[in-house]
């Protein structure tokens, strides 16, 4: 297989692996998209953010994170806080819920990974693992 053979074969996979997360996500959690499943996600890691920062840290439109949002917000997944250091600014934090919920999803897709990955050897598992960082670590062409 040539370089642009590669390359092809490389998009066709990560369509079906991005269709097929999308489709598991809606039966991990009726209520959690594989997008709010992700913004949970960094709203946890970050203990709260903007939802311009969520739009930027995930080069999304800003109205797709509001309605987004929104709907995590009618859901009682997510709430605005104001920042402490700025009253004019909002944060958004996780609820009670939110973490529940997003705890649940968690442990059921790492269930599904581990399951899918059981009998790769440890050195594919970590060579994976390393592409895959390497790859969503390209942040694009640098302007000069």
């Amino acid at each position: 297989m040539d370089a642009t053979e590669a390359v092809e074969s490389i998009q066709r996979e990560m369509t079906i692996f991005a269709r097929r997360a999308r489709a598991s996500a809606g039966r991990m959690h009726p209520e959690l998209s594989l997008v709010s499943y992700t913004l949970l996600g960094h709203l946890e890691e970050q203990d709260g953010c903007r939802a311009t920062d969520l739009a930027a840290h995930y080069a999304l439109d800003k109205s797709t994170v509001s309605r987004q949002v929104a709907a995590l917000e009618r859901a009682e997944l997510v709430e605005r806080r104001l920042d402490p250091q700025d009253h004019r600014v909002q944060v958004l934090h996780l609820t009670e819920r939110g973490r529940r919920i997003l705890a649940q999803v968690t442990v059921s897709r790492r269930a599904a990974f581990q399951e899918r990955l059981a009998n790769w050897p440890e050195e594919d598992l970590a060579r994976f693992a390393d592409y895959l960082v390497r790859y969503n670590a390209w942040s694009g062409p640098r302007e000069e």
